[in-house]
């Protein structure tokens, strides 16, 4: 077991270097008036997740602050414009020559997209007067300063993918899901600590660590079980001959998850309709600012908080429909088993295969998005009410984070289970 054991040591050693890098501060910037210029701004929404995501980096701002935000968001937009653009399309069916271009313009999507947010964040920043000119012991224009945050931040995201390619390569399971399981699980655990240290000073709090661990372990154990949930379509083979030898007549299965597309619909619902809010916290003051709080912000007990709710609701609902019909098309699948001579009992191959993969496709996707939904909006409000105001352990623990988690840790079990097995494999044959 040397090579599982070096793997995962590879691992922890990459992972260690990634929160490292969270908690080094980026030169130019005080760290204080950046925590307190967060903590005074009380952002919430998209930037919370975000903040989650990367192990309370941009909180903090560190080198790392960006963290791979800028990778999933790219790798998102790339993996719906190969349905949209006929070229990238082709890409996609070259096999692993196809794949490796669209990794690279992956690339330089998330290099762009890390250069856009940090001029976001240099510019917001410096508005708030929050940047300090005295850089190394010695004054420097303000506008050298703002270079140097944007390159450091544009340069810690990519280091950041560098980080998570590495993992991918010599250690265990994807790397990029690594780096957001650590960054999800480091936020909530210092969130968490702070609710025990606050038992020393007040007894009654002992009860907020007890109720939020009973409903956390409730809620990951409802993931799991919608996450390991199928429908398994049974398929059959004809038996063909083919030169002296015969070929088929065995039985297999179509596996259908009922959440087959992750967190993606979530991550796409927020984003739409937290991207006007971000881009109103660089104006303050202003009159948008004001009404967009007022009838579409989810904080606050306004009427905006349940219009928010309704139409993530929404959201989801439409986005889980999409991009379940990108991920599995039923055409292709019915082609497919008629070529190869499998069929589905009680249905012909061909339209009917067809049409019936896509009923049970649409029935499935519709209890997904109505999970997803739950899990978007239910949560949030528990915590919100067991918490007793405790907002550091209700925003650690978000609807994404929780689905984040439980998934890169199945899989994460999963890649140490196949390279276990494979090792024993190969001591058998030697």
């Amino acid at each position: 077991m040397k090579d599982v054991r070096t793997k995962i040591l590879w691992t922890i050693f990459l992972l260690l270097v990634y929160r490292v890098g969270c908690f080094i501060p980026i030169p130019g910037i005080s760290p204080a008036a950046f925590a307190k210029s967060w903590r005074e701004s009380n952002a919430g929404g998209f930037l919370e997740i975000l903040n989650s995501v990367a192990g309370g980096a941009l909180a903090n701002g560190a080198i790392l602050a960006l963290g791979v935000g800028p990778y999933i968001t790219s790798s998102i937009v790339i993996q719906l414009l190969t349905i949209a653009l006929p070229p990238l399309e082709r890409l996609s069916k070259q096999g692993d020559e196809g794949r490796r271009k669209l990794a690279v313009y992956t690339r330089y999507a998330a290099l762009f997209m890390s250069l856009a947010q940090a001029v976001a964040i240099a510019v917001s920043f410096n508005l708030a007067g929050d940047l300090n000119t005295r850089l190394f012991g010695a004054m420097v224009p303000g506008i050298v300063v703002i270079l140097i945050v944007i390159l450091t931040l544009t340069a810690g995201s990519m280091f950041t993918v560098w980080i998570g390619d590495k993992i991918t390569e010599n250690g265990v399971s994807n790397g990029m899901s690594m780096l957001i399981f650590v960054g999800i699980l480091s936020t909530g655990a210092l969130a968490f600590f702070d609710s025990i240290v606050a038992i020393f000073t007040d007894i009654n709090a002992i009860v907020t660590p007890i109720v939020f661990i009973v409903t956390l372990a409730t809620i990951f154990f409802l993931i799991v079980f919608i996450d390991l949930g199928e429908r398994r379509i049974p398929v059959s083979y004809a038996k063909q001959v083919k030169g002296n030898k015969m070929y088929g007549g065995q039985s297999s299965h179509i596996p259908l998850k009922v959440n087959s597309v992750g967190v993606i619909p979530i991550i796409f619902a927020f984003s739409l309709l937290n991207f006007p809010q971000l881009i109103f916290s660089f104006f303050p003051d202003s009159s948008a600012m004001a009404w967009y709080s007022k009838w579409l912000g989810a904080g606050g007990d306004g009427p905006g908080r349940y219009i928010n709710m309704v139409l993530t609701s929404l959201l989801i609902l439409a986005f889980s429909y999409f991009y379940a019909s990108i991920s599995f098309n039923p055409e292709d699948v019915s082609r497919n088993l008629q070529q190869n001579g499998g069929y589905i009992l009680g249905f012909r191959p061909g339209p009917p295969t067809r049409d019936y993969l896509r009923k049970v496709h649409n029935r499935m996707t519709l209890f997904g998005a109505i999970f997803l939904a739950f899990m978007a909006l239910v949560p949030s409000i528990i915590f919100s009410t067991v918490m007793n105001g405790n907002n550091a352990l209700t925003n650690a623990f978000t609807s994404i984070g929780m689905l984040i988690t439980v998934s890169v840790a199945l899989e994460f079990d999963k890649q140490l289970q196949a390279a276990m097995m494979m090792k024993t494999y190969k001591g058998f044959l030697k």
